[in-house]
């Protein structure tokens, strides 16, 4: 991975990453020519029926058969447990088709091997779930519908005992055998999760109410979000999180959520730093954000590191913070090489752009991330409402190397608030109106909400 990595920068005439450089690495997979209809294995779309059972067996016959396509015709398909998904297999949805997920909890034990926000442990199975398989995809003009809101939308994780004690296993390493939570669990499984798995294809489908994190790869290589349209705006609903996984594209998406649209993650503290997995070559083009929380992020779970990432051409509604880069002191790792351009964001309540090492939940260690080489170009917003650009960095560990080249910001009351960062270069940069310098000078902290 060093290797291919330093082909990269090398191919490019500098350490940012280049769209056709991560293209090249990005192959969605191909399917033998052969079809599977679940009804023929005993589903009824009549929105009744119990057709997990078929969806399964039809995947398992296609997958041992070599692979093709299972499709699920027109109709409302009652599914009472996860879909799993095996190589070879192409689960298409037909147009009008549409997988009403059951809302009971108990419907998603026993319990499987997961990772809930950057932290392993047994838990609620994904809603749809692939485990250790190659050459997958979900296809098709239908919908999956996760019916969160009668069900896990209702579980307060946030804050609670169950989370505080999930984050204290991985920081005291208990082994993950033991951190078994199950059916007395208030933490909401992802919606669609592929783990260690290679060559996914998610393209086309339309997917609502989902428990949490809605498209979640995790150890995965070489993934293809396209065309997909997410409606769910229940808590903690991230739209796409690609964590410690590598050779992304998510393109010509829109993401209508009740959280962070794109949160980019690789692993939390501790567990993060056992994996070892960076998550890198992430290309997002062609999209629109409508986020209750944030547009594109990176963090705050990226122990292992997050580089050479690019988003461009993408339109982000009103928000919280439009480009958001969050760590804190218990997290470690990086975040670099990071390349933003053609973005048009519309009001946001906190900054514009931001670079945060001071998110919340830390529990007081000493483990600075590295921020290191950000460009971020042609990008304009309406209005801020309390800062336009916010990098505050730890003393003796301070970010470094980030460009903004034509940023035009209609207002803000605070132009920009920088402190430990060095190299910091504003090229064209206009808020309120007025052209801001080009080396600007250090100001006084000012802290942000956090969210």
């Amino acid at each position: 991975m060093v290797l291919s990595w330093l082909c990269l920068a090398c191919s490019t005439g500098s350490d940012l990453p280049d769209s056709r450089d991560i293209l090249r690495r990005i192959v969605p997979p191909e399917f033998r020519d052969a079809t599977y209809d679940v009804c023929a294995f005993g589903a009824r779309g009549d929105g009744l029926t119990d057709c997990r059972n078929a969806i399964n067996e039809a995947i398992a016959r296609c997958s041992a058969e070599g692979g093709g396509r299972v499709v699920v015709p027109a109709g409302q398909y009652l599914c009472k447990g996860p879909i799993v998904l095996k190589s070879n297999v192409n689960l298409h949805l037909e147009s009008r088709s549409e997988i009403l997920f059951s809302p009971d909890p108990a419907d998603y034990l026993p319990a499987v091997l997961t990772i809930w926000e950057g932290t392993e442990l047994f838990n609620y199975s994904p809603l749809v779930c692939a485990r250790h398989v190659s050459n997958i995809a979900l296809t098709g003009q239908g919908t999956l519908n996760g019916r969160a809101s009668q069900g896990f939308a209702k579980f307060r994780p946030q804050r609670s005992a169950m989370q505080d004690s999930l984050r204290q296993m991985g920081i005291d390493q208990v082994p993950v055998r033991e951190r078994c939570f199950g059916a007395r669990s208030i933490l909401p499984p992802s919606m669609i999760q592929p783990y260690g798995c290679r060559n996914i294809l998610i393209e086309g489908i339309t997917i609502l109410d989902s428990p949490y994190w809605v498209i979640h790869p995790v150890f995965c290589d070489n993934v293809t979000v396209r065309g997909v349209t997410i409606m769910s705006r229940n808590l903690n609903n991230d739209g796409c999180d690609p964590e410690c996984t590598t050779n992304v594209l998510i393109e010509d998406c829109l993401f209508d959520v009740g959280d962070d649209a794109i949160a980019i993650k690789a692993g939390r503290d501790q567990d993060g730093w056992r994996f070892g997995q960076p998550t890198r070559n992430i290309l997002i083009r062609n999209c629109e954000f409508r986020s209750k929380c944030n547009g594109l992020c990176i963090g705050s779970e990226m122990s292992a590191g997050v580089e050479n990432v690019r988003m461009e051409h993408v339109r982000i509604s009103r928000c919280l913070s439009g480009i958001y880069f969050k760590s804190n002191l218990d997290r470690g790792g990086y975040i670099r090489n990071v390349h933003v351009s053609d973005v048009v964001c519309d009001t946001v309540r906190t900054a514009f752009i931001r670079f945060e090492t001071n998110y919340q939940g830390a529990r007081g260690g000493f483990h600075p991330t590295t921020f290191e080489n950000f460009r971020i170009e042609h990008v304009r917003g309406l209005q801020s409402s309390e800062c336009g650009f916010y990098a505050v960095g730890v003393a003796g560990h301070p970010m470094r190397r980030i460009v903004l080249d034509h940023v035009d910001l209609g207002s803000a009351p605070t132009p920009y608030v920088l402190k430990e960062v060095e190299e910091v270069s504003f090229r064209d940069v206009r808020i309120n109106g007025e052209r801001m310098p080009e080396h600007p000078a250090p100001t006084e902290e000012s802290r942000l909400k956090s969210y």
